[in-house]
């Protein structure tokens, strides 16, 4: 009797209701094939992860180093110091009539920004591969990221500058107000070829071993230990193609005042730039979906 009334008081469960298949929505995930949209309202999705990508990056580039973000004015700084010794001293380069010392580390400052994204950028999806097999988020976001990282060794350059500045006895004109624009051509420059860099890093291992003397090519192919004067036009225009000469000459010229005004160089510079970022989204979009099979 015991047993009997347990069992008519216990609360009897419903069966579940059998789900109709029909009715059910299917999603298909699918590889995409060939050439694919960039998918740009992802990123404002994404933002948050995009700012705490910058954050981790800035934490790691100094973590347990002795000189910490010094590191962002000694890089430079060094740089300028080997350059008017052998350059401004020893080989006598023009400098356009400014003091070598300030007119090499005014272009120091935007190279060393751009230098220091491709060098990391190039490699930000191998360093990250282990995020990238675990979760799904804008892929674009990592090269994104640690090129904008480079905003704060940026500044911190930029206010040695200042002072240079101030010693050397330069007063910023109205041109200072363009200086934005050729900052955003090197960052542009930068993310561009990061973009093409860390996309075929992915598959191409070979690439870490090219960045050294890529990353040197590119140095002195760029007017920062000599001036794009020495070229006569219309050559001078067609070293634009090197997107970083419309940003050394711009700095120089919205800083120092120097004569040599950018002109169309900073418009072919621009033009190149814009078709390098274009081009190594559509790469890296292309490539994305091997990403985490390959990395």
């Amino acid at each position: 009797m015991e047993i009997k009334e347990t069992l008519e008081n216990e609360s009897v469960q419903p069966l579940p209701k059998v789900i109709d298949q029909a009715k059910v929505p299917v999603i298909r995930i699918e590889p995409s094939v060939g050439w694919v949209s960039l998918k740009l309202g992802e990123l404002l999705e994404y933002r948050e992860l995009i700012y705490f990508l910058i954050w981790r990056d800035i934490k790691v580039r100094y973590k347990q180093t002795v000189l910490g973000v010094a590191w962002a004015i000694v890089q430079p700084l060094f740089t300028m110091l080997v350059f008017s010794l052998f350059f401004g001293r020893l080989a006598k380069i023009p400098s356009d009539g400014i003091p070598y010392p300030i007119f090499s580390y005014a272009a120091l400052v935007p190279w060393t920004f751009f230098a220091n994204g491709l060098n990391l950028a190039s490699n930000s999806l191998v360093g990250s591969a282990n995020l990238i097999k675990k979760v799904y988020f804008p892929r674009l976001a990592i090269p994104i990221a640690t090129v904008l990282a480079g905003v704060v060794d940026f500044i911190l350059a930029f206010i040695v500058l200042i002072g240079m500045m101030v010693y050397f006895g330069f007063v910023p004109t109205i041109n200072i107000l363009w200086l934005p624009l050729f900052l955003l051509i090197a960052l542009i420059t930068s993310l561009g070829v990061s973009l093409w860099l860390s996309a075929m890093n992915v598959e191409f291992r070979d690439v870490r071993y090219i960045m050294p003397f890529l990353t040197q090519f590119w140095l002195f192919s760029t007017p920062i230990a000599y001036p794009s004067s020495l070229l006569s036009e219309p050559w001078r225009t067609l070293y634009g193609l090197n997107p970083m000469v419309g940003v050394v000459e711009g700095f120089r010229w919205a800083l120092l005042g120097t004569k040599t005004a950018p002109g169309t160089i900073v418009f072919v510079s621009a033009l190149v730039a814009l078709a390098l970022l274009i081009s190594g989204a559509l790469y890296f979009r292309r490539m994305e979906k091997s990403f985490a099979d390959v990395v």
